[in-house]
């Protein structure tokens, strides 16, 4: 009895290292802002910055890639392949529109003389969205890998196949929308503490 109820307990490895991997993130990205809250109050030189419209319209772009990533986890789940394909290609496009709306917005920045090494505000910003890039471009490679897939390694005479990487999509869509909420928190802090 006591070894069927441990059993219905055990995850997944994959799953285990992803929640693992999420709560650190959420540590270091509450480290930033916190030290970006206490530094805004520590100091006289604290340059207020409007961030660029193109911040806003990237993070419309990473909800609606979140959405298409559910939408080829459902599609996976349901065996439905050629929905698979649609939506983690759609996925993949939007996040990658995603990181260059991003680096515009960098670039906006620049033009309008904030940069990296001046204000400590505008160091914030890009340090903290920097570190979010990163996350964001791991996940992107990753999506490019699951569309190649996708188009090579299933096909509609293997549906079995396909469930039996379901764990991998699983943990994909979990952290495609960690790194969407994470974005959205982060524009909203940026939007409400400058």
């Amino acid at each position: 009895m006591a070894t069927s109820a441990h059993k219905r307990f055990i995850v997944h490895p994959y799953k285990f290292n992803m929640w693992i991997a999420i709560v650190s993130m959420v540590m270091i990205f509450a480290a930033f802002t916190s030290a970006y809250v206490v530094k805004k109050g520590d100091t006289n030189s604290w340059q207020h910055i409007h961030l660029p419209d193109i911040f806003a319209t990237s993070t419309v772009v990473i909800v609606i890639s979140s959405l298409f990533m559910h939408g080829a986890y459902v599609a996976f789940k349901r065996n439905k392949l050629n929905l698979y394909r649609g939506f983690i290609m759609l996925a993949f496009l939007t996040g990658a529109a995603f990181l260059i709306l991003q680096i515009q917005g960098w670039s906006m920045l620049v033009n309008s003389g904030i940069e990296l090494t001046g204000n400590v505000a505008g160091s914030f910003i890009y340090v903290i969205s920097g570190a979010h890039f990163v996350h964001v471009a791991g996940g992107v490679i990753a999506l490019l890998v699951f569309s190649f897939k996708a188009f090579t390694k299933y096909n509609n005479n293997e549906l079995d196949k396909i469930q039996g990487s379901i764990i991998n999509i699983e943990v994909m869509t979990t952290y495609w929308h960690f790194v969407d909420f994470l974005w959205v928190y982060l524009y909203f802090f940026f939007l409400l503490n400058r």
